[in-house]
């Protein structure tokens, strides 16, 4: 028999999702299946050259091992795996290998953050310290004593909203790897966790600890890539009353399939998951813990469940997730969001300060016109982003073609990101 805590727990997991699980569409896209390029206006032949591309860069030793993915209208015309998943047991990558997919996260988070926004339960330009009291009368670095890592602030003349955590302009930095090395040791000396941990510590801890500290500038300024989406991620706790990986699991992963995304893999798929290598002369090794424990999917007390950086999944996954945004928040008949929610998602929200053919839309990088121009980046509205252990994905709506690539590296650099794009629309036949 349960115990009470344990059966109330079970009947509010059941309430939630009967409550707001979403909803059925008069509009039924089929889910993610395998076809014929051909079939989808796309070349066999010019595909392969992404084999030749992947091979060489193996052989080459750029990348220990890749699985590529390419969609066209909802078909899945080219998966494939190659090279080596891990260098110790020499292990063949396989097609449905779990990568840990860090800042591809973010767009998942964002897209939790709409369907409650979808809900009415605030608005994007709410300050978050309505809903997050610590992030009240926000300051800005004005001095900074290297010696002792003090500093002195100002008041920020507008408080943090929703919409600046969504789109990287609310002057938060990012501890660890920000690119202000006051922030970094501003960030460590308070204990703010960055990215990942093995530890027993919670989204909301950090965070707590986060909003005491300056931002970069003032906010709506500047774009400073930051963990504005682990922000988020409490913030969704707070909203839903749920916490982040049961509102991920029965609000998203669930109605659309993705089975094999999590923030800690089920024990059945650790064998899945891909070791984070670096390479040592002519070798690749094993990346070493540093200030995480590459091991977190799976080691550690799994308590961290990080909205800007923490989710694993597999190439078909994260492509089924994208066919959802292609499909204007609609998969299998299930609706996540709105067609109108996702068109503005999609719209530039930071004016010109990316720059070079770049705008950001909630958070998603968007192809503008100049970057359509340019070559080999897509369309004009083409969303995209990567992660911190070299994964990547692209969604071009024009075409609707996705593409994604799954790499599991530190401490090293390759070519085949920008190959990859750009043999994915040359592909394009029809």
């Amino acid at each position: 028999m349960l115990k009470p805590k344990y059966l109330f727990t079970c009947l509010f997991t059941v309430f939630a999702f009967t409550a707001f699980s979403q909803t059925p569409s008069v509009q039924t896209s089929p889910p993610l299946v395998e076809g014929e390029a051909t079939s989808e206006g796309m070349s066999e032949e010019r595909l392969s050259r992404i084999d030749m591309m992947l091979e060489e860069a193996v052989e080459d030793k750029q990348i220990p091992g890749a699985v590529a993915l390419v969609a066209r209208n909802g078909t899945i015309v080219y998966h494939k795996a190659f090279g080596t998943a891990d260098s110790e047991t020499g292990r063949t990558l396989r097609e449905d290998d779990i990568f840990r997919i860090a800042s591809q996260t973010k767009a998942v988070t964002a897209t939790a953050v709409m369907m409650l926004w979808e809900e009415g339960k605030f608005r994007l330009d709410d300050p978050i310290a309505k809903y997050i009291p610590g992030f009240k009368d926000a300051q800005i670095l004005d001095s900074f004593n290297a010696e002792d890592t003090t500093y002195t602030t100002q008041p920020a003349d507008k408080p943090v909203t929703i919409r600046h955590l969504l789109t990287h302009t609310s002057g938060i930095g990012y501890g660890m790897i920000d690119g202000d090395d006051r922030f970094r040791k501003i960030y460590q000396k308070a204990g703010v966790t960055d990215l990942f941990t093995t530890k027993d510590i919670t989204i909301g801890e950090s965070v707590k600890k986060l909003a005491k500290l300056p931002l970069h500038h003032h906010p709506g300024e500047a774009f400073t890539y930051s963990e504005g989406l682990d922000v988020l991620g409490y913030f969704i706790e707070k909203v839903s009353g749920m916490p982040l990986n049961e509102f991920f699991r029965s609000r998203i992963f669930n109605p659309l399939g993705m089975e094999d995304t999590w923030f800690y893999l089920p024990e059945s798929k650790h064998r899945r998951l891909v070791p984070v290598l670096t390479k040592e002369g002519d070798s690749w090794k094993h990346y070493p813990v540093t200030f995480y424990d590459p091991d977190y999917p799976v080691e550690g007390e799994k308590q961290f469940y990080s909205g800007g950086a923490g989710l694993s999944s597999t190439a078909e996954d994260y492509a089924t997730f994208l066919q959802m945004y292609l499909n204007k928040g609609e998969l299998n008949g299930m609706r996540l969001l709105s067609r109108t929610t996702v068109e503005f998602m999609m719209k530039n929200q930071v004016g010109d300060l990316r720059g070079g053919g770049q705008d950001y839309g909630l958070a998603f990088g968007l192809v503008n016109q100049k970057g359509e121009i340019m070559g080999g980046q897509g369309s004009k509205g083409t969303f995209y982003w990567g992660g911190y252990f070299n994964t990547q994905y692209f969604a071009d709506p024009e075409e609707q073609v996705i593409g994604i690539l799954m790499k599991q590296t530190q401490g090293t650099s390759d070519e085949t990101s920008w190959k990859f794009k750009q043999l994915v629309g040359q592909a394009i036949d029809n």
